[in-house]
């Protein structure tokens, strides 16, 4: 047997600490190495035991989650995953985290923990392993966000405009997904052509993360309901735990959404929407598949390659995970591979 993983969890709960600590070290490929209340006991046993992997509580005593979590990435990057709460600011806490550095999270009801808890091991364990070999980069950008933002946001609005009427982008993403999904959208214009996202996210969250892009962003972007028409403009994310597809009724094209059995372990799945977008769209779509982890939406991307879409995959080093795209490479689904900050102009170019 290979090398362990060792594993510090961060989390001012005893009750947490002792359930993810047990849990996760029943799993013979990881090790707990140790526990801290808060962030200045985590910063002391950082030093001495160097942890692979941190698992964090979105809410600290002495110092917030998100401060820590800057001072880790700007002085001793590696991966975090967050645990974190499904309430509101829970949600939003999340989302801030991961644009800092964390590479994933899972989600912890906020009702009956001790139950709730040895439900999540399963995927805790899964994601430290997929994440241990993650190289995670130095990050000092909370610095100057909001100068980096305003940039992008003045950029954006000088983008020619499109014609875009009766076009479809569908993009697929998990692990890393949501800060690269903010870099191509940010990058497109207000009347970009409709566009569809999977993001693996649990359900309470995608809203609030469509919520926090559609206050960056020139389109619109907005959690989908079942029956939202497809126009330009327009960005829906599929919402927690419901498949999106894509139908069309003569011209207009709209999203259906439901809560069918998980393919390829998700749901939503991106495979269920890129096979929708191929049947429907065909050449009429560009399909693009990002940084994550596993095959979701490999398969998917090639029926819509076949269709006559073109088909793009983020390359490996601008992933935080190449897991997804590498998938769909080796199935021939791919027609470029480009990086993170050539993919809104890829996408723009194949359908002006």
């Amino acid at each position: 047997m290979g090398k362990k993983i060792k594993v510090l969890i961060v989390d001012d709960s005893a009750v947490v600490r002792k359930i993810l600590s047990a849990g996760l070290s029943k799993d013979q490929g990881i090790e707990v190495v140790g526990t801290a209340a808060d962030p200045f006991i985590a910063r002391d046993k950082i030093i001495n035991l160097k942890p692979d992997v941190i698992t964090l509580d979105v809410e600290m005593p002495r110092m917030d989650g998100i401060a820590f979590l800057q001072r880790l990435m700007t002085y001793y990057p590696l991966p975090v995953i967050m645990v974190s709460s499904l309430t509101q600011s829970g949600c939003e806490t999340t989302l801030k985290a991961l644009e800092v550095g964390a590479l994933d999270f899972v989600a912890k009801p906020s009702l009956d923990v001790s139950h709730t808890l040895n439900e999540i091991v399963t995927e805790l364990a899964e994601k430290i392993k997929e994440s241990a070999g993650v190289k995670v980069k130095k990050k000092e950008y909370f610095k100057n966000t909001d100068t980096k933002n305003t940039i992008a946001r003045n950029t954006q609005r000088s983008h020619a405009l499109i014609n875009s009427t009766h076009k479809i982008v569908a993009i697929g993403a998990s692990t890393g997904g949501t800060e690269a999904l903010k870099e191509v959208l940010m990058q497109m214009p207000p009347n970009a052509p409709g566009i569809l996202i999977v993001q693996h996210m649990p359900q309470s969250f995608t809203k609030s993360f469509a919520n926090r892009l559609n206050s960056l962003c020139s389109l619109e972007v907005r959690e989908a309901r079942d029956g939202d028409s497809i126009i330009p403009g327009l960005a829906l994310i599929a919402p927690g735990n419901y498949h999106m597809e894509l139908r069309r009724n003569g011209a207009r094209y709209f999203v259906t959404t439901h809560q069918g059995p998980p393919v390829c372990r998700h749901r939503p799945s991106a495979e269920v929407l890129f096979e929708s977008v191929a049947k429907y769209a065909g050449v009429n779509a560009v399909g693009v598949i990002m940084t994550g982890m596993g095959n979701d939406g490999a398969s998917g991307l090639l029926k819509m390659k076949e269709a006559g879409a073109t088909t793009l995959a983020q390359d490996e080093e601008s992933c935080v995970v190449f897991g997804m795209p590498k998938e769909a490479i080796k199935l021939g689904a791919v027609d470029a591979i480009v990086p993170l900050n050539k993919i809104t102009p890829s996408i723009l170019s194949s359908l002006s």
